[in-house]
């Protein structure tokens, strides 16, 4: 397996580093080989090479990158984030270009609450909050389609526009109703929108999200508004199996499930394209004020390393990666019940002392 890393910016390549000391564990573990290769794609690159801090002026990826990432079986992201770039310049120039450039059609948002993990929610437990989101990921309103016109003027008006075609959403469903089937005994799919406002692209949504339904008989389905979805989260999370969602909305529903399983530092996610290359990241920024001083928390880091031993074992038909993938997730849990906390600098470890423990809970499982 041939593996793309990306360490990106400030704790990004920390925690990193402890996502592979795991792979490396688990790779002795189970008995596979792979090789991986160091991408310098950064903020600290894109100012070095005469970048703009305050807008896009040069390429954060260039063209020949993204061609050799092409050649990888998966991407592993650490974090993009530099407190000397304007928000949304590295973001929108890597992880958008990639998923776009890569045609990564699926945001995969594991919800999980590991056992040990606080959670926000009163009375709620593991067995409570263990769903799926999956997040269209190319089209919607990041499309980027749209602009300003009349700028800085009293009359200024400014669009963007909803992208969505019947074949992205459809494709995205039918990965979801694919993830539904797999998944466990529950079997319940929710479509999340927007319908009664969004009267067009909701019922692009709905009319796709009816069609494929027939094609799984066995599988219950549900629509939930947006906002009743998240109000829901909070009062029953323990009704969701798996979700499917547009791109905006995915967005900010997954935050908010990742509030309720703990916080940013245990949540994992992977950018899918089920027949290509897929990357997989930690879903807490760069986090630069920990940058060098090894408090910040990894465990989502390592979540991502065990997504991406998964979901490659299941797309390419290798069982030593899955089963790869599902004795890091075991021993992420043996783990978390002996933090004192989720939170940088609180957790009772530092972030090489986290990445020992499930290295040597990796050896462990069975």
């Amino acid at each position: 397996m041939k593996i793309a890393v990306i360490g990106g910016d400030g704790t990004g390549p920390e925690v990193v580093a402890e996502g592979l000391k795991v792979l490396k564990a688990v790779a002795g573990k189970v008995g596979f080989e792979y090789e991986t290769k160091d991408f310098n794609v950064s903020g600290d690159r894109y100012l070095a090479n005469g970048g703009d801090p305050e807008k896009p002026s040069i390429p954060i990826i260039d063209e020949d990158e993204i061609e050799e990432l092409k050649t990888f079986d998966a991407i592993y992201l650490g974090a993009v984030g530099h407190p000397d770039v304007a928000p949304g310049i590295l973001e929108k120039g890597l992880l958008l270009r990639l998923r776009f450039a890569l045609d990564q059609y699926v945001n995969l948002r594991p919800v999980m609450l590991y056992p040990g993990v606080p959670c926000p929610l009163v009375g709620k437990g593991p067995d409570d909050i263990d769903f799926v989101v999956i997040r269209e990921n190319t089209e919607g309103i990041y499309t980027g389609m749209g602009g300003i016109q009349y700028k800085g003027t009293p009359q200024e008006v400014s669009t963007q526009v909803n992208c969505t075609t019947r074949f992205g959403a459809e494709r995205a469903i039918r990965y979801a109703f694919e993830t539904c089937k797999k998944r466990n005994a529950k079997k319940r799919l929710t479509l999340v929108h927007k319908t009664n406002v969004l009267t067009f692209v909701g019922q692009t949504w709905f009319n796709a999200f009816e069609a494929v339904a027939k094609e799984y008989p066995d599988i219950e389905t549900d629509y939930n508004h947006v906002d009743a979805c998240c109000m829901w989260f909070i009062k029953n999370p323990e009704f969701y199996d798996v979700i499917v969602t547009d791109n905006i909305f995915g967005d900010i529903i997954t935050d908010l499930g990742a509030m309720i399983q703990g916080g940013m530092g245990v949540a994992a996610g992977g950018n899918i394209n089920p027949n290509g290359v897929s990357m997989f990241e930690p879903i807490g920024g760069s986090a630069p004020k920990y940058t060098g001083k090894n408090v910040i928390n990894p465990i989502a880091a390592i979540a991502a390393m065990a997504m991406l031993l998964s979901e490659t074992g299941q797309n390419t038909g290798d069982a030593k990666l899955a089963d790869a993938g599902r004795r890091v997730e075991s021993a992420i849990r043996s783990v978390t019940s002996k933090m004192k906390s989720q939170s940088a600098g609180k957790m009772g470890f530092t972030t090489t002392e986290i990445g020992d423990l499930v290295a040597d809970a990796v050896a462990k499982t069975e």
